[in-house]
């Protein structure tokens, strides 16, 4: 499978699935979509009103990347499930966090 996420100066951005109103906050994995792109699968239990599942998501990911709430920034996808996030840090470290998820089916 292609990867989920692109490495950037930096950072990586990671092509996401959102899932609000969930029975628990998790990153699952990475699974592709049906037209074949790979994305991060995550679930957060917030609804998605007013970005509260946006915060949640990003609460998510500082907490999964280890890294400060201000380094996570969603890029695109703001009212949609389908995001592109930005998370500042490393690349190689977070990286090896992505490679680390497992795939889907």
């Amino acid at each position: 499978m292609a990867r989920c996420f692109r490495v950037e100066t930096g950072a990586v951005t990671v092509a996401v699935r959102l899932t609000p109103k969930a029975s628990r906050n998790a990153m699952d994995g990475v699974a592709a979509l049906s037209d074949g792109r790979p994305v991060a699968v995550a679930r957060v239990t917030t609804p998605p009103a007013d970005g509260a599942a946006n915060k949640a998501l990003s609460l998510l990911l500082a907490k999964t990347f280890k890294v400060p709430k201000s380094a996570v920034s969603i890029v695109s996808g703001h009212t949609s499930r389908l995001k592109q996030v930005r998370i500042e840090g490393d690349p190689d470290a977070l990286s090896e966090i992505i490679a680390a998820w497992p795939v889907l089916s």
